[in-house]
């Protein structure tokens, strides 16, 4: 990229963006501008990633052909209450913060800015993350393009209509906290039959890799996938059908849909 990109929170996300862009080459440091909100963590920033980086989100912005917001969604109003006239149209806004739709951030921003919102998830801490990109009202193809490039550099990349990227967080966004605690309870029942707690966590561990890395790279549906393990009279249908009596998959269906609303109220107001 031949442009100049400010990045406005540089925290887990912000940070792991710019990690993921920097060692695939796709920016260099040196077209890099990162706000914080303590001087003492952009002296961080720009010791670990060699960007220019301090509190100044309206001078980075100034400088920025390309502008990431990538505070906590709390903070966003505060933010583009300082920096919205400073942006104008000719810069590309690209959001990360979660539950806020294109019409929230265009409202504080001059009319004709192009904003971008992308819901993406924890393991773009390590390269894997699922992420999907939307226009708001005044982005065209090649602005949702850009900022899908972005995210491609550390992990896979799908493009929706902002209607579904409530359904999104719900699924994907939040998705790791129930696969976390899922493999919790798992590890957990592994010490109850006699393993120790590490052996327990690999066990489990390597077993999530391999069951997503199937269910990612066959191409068939977990339903086939399922009943390739679960012998007819065997062990695994004994303890599916314990999971069945327990209702586990609607309440799986259950807590999307209650993140899916939740996430509604929180980007009402």
């Amino acid at each position: 990229m031949q442009q100049r990109l400010a990045i406005l929170g540089t925290g887990r996300m912000g940070g792991a963006l710019l990690n993921g862009m920097l060692r695939s080459g796709w920016v260099s440091a040196e077209q890099v501008h990162c706000t914080v909100g303590h001087s003492e963590r952009a002296r961080v920033v720009a010791d670990t990633y060699g960007v220019h980086a301090d509190t100044d989100s309206a001078s980075a912005v100034a400088g920025a052909d390309v502008v990431l917001l990538a505070v906590k969604p709390q903070s966003l109003r505060e933010l583009l209450a300082g920096i919205g006239e400073t942006i104008h149209p000719g810069q590309l806004v690209i959001s990360v913060c979660a539950g806020v739709p294109t019409s929230a951030i265009e409202a504080q921003l001059a009319e004709g800015v192009a904003v971008v919102r992308v819901m993406s998830n924890t393991p773009v801490q390590v390269d894997q993350a699922m992420s999907a990109v939307a226009g708001g009202r005044h982005a065209r193809q090649d602005d949702v393009e850009l900022a899908a490039e972005i995210l491609s550099h550390v992990g896979r990349v799908i493009r929706l209509p902002e209607e579904h990227l409530d359904a999104v967080t719900a699924l994907s966004g939040s998705g790791p906290a129930y696969v976390f605690m899922i493999a919790e309870a798992m590890i957990d029942a592994g010490i109850l039959l006699g393993l120790s707690r590490d052996v327990a966590a690999e066990l489990i561990t390597q077993m999530l890799v391999g069951s997503a890395t199937m269910l990612r790279d066959s191409g068939r549906q977990p339903v086939q996938l399922r009943e390739e393990v679960a012998s007819p009279g065997g062990v695994t249908i004994s303890a599916l059908r314990t999971l069945e009596d327990a209702s586990v998959r609607a309440a799986v269906i259950n807590a999307i849909e209650a993140a899916r609303d939740r996430g509604r109220e929180l980007a009402s107001g």
